[in-house]
């Protein structure tokens, strides 16, 4: 109890403006996913790729502004999509199915 009323919808009501609320929830959404997809990248793939997407790396091309259908065959079979012309000819990277579920995010940080 906090001064006669019950607690938790005062918490909920601390949590929505904590939160911002609803407003800006999709916003938020892919700012969370940009922030994760760019923790992924960091951690996963600048040793091949540069720092910056935009660049090419010392064994990677720039990745910025891959399509998702480019990530997912790269990442999950070591493949291009139909069609797709690679920059480079060298088959380097390996399948990583281990970031499957970061896919998502690491299209939103390349955008």
């Amino acid at each position: 109890m906090l001064g006669g009323v019950s607690s938790p919808p005062i918490l909920f009501a601390l949590l929505l403006v904590g939160h911002g609320g609803c407003a800006g929830c999709a916003r938020r959404g892919e700012a969370d996913a940009s922030a994760r997809g760019r923790a992924v990248y960091i951690s996963q793939c600048i040793s091949c790729h540069n720092l910056d997407p935009s660049l090419p790396g010392p064994l990677g091309p720039q990745v910025k502004g891959s399509s998702r259908a480019l990530l997912e065959a790269r990442i999950l079979r070591a493949e291009y999509p139909p069609g797709y012309t690679p920059t480079r000819t060298t088959r380097l990277m390996p399948a990583r199915p281990d970031l499957a579920p970061y896919i998502d995010d690491l299209a939103a940080f390349l955008q």
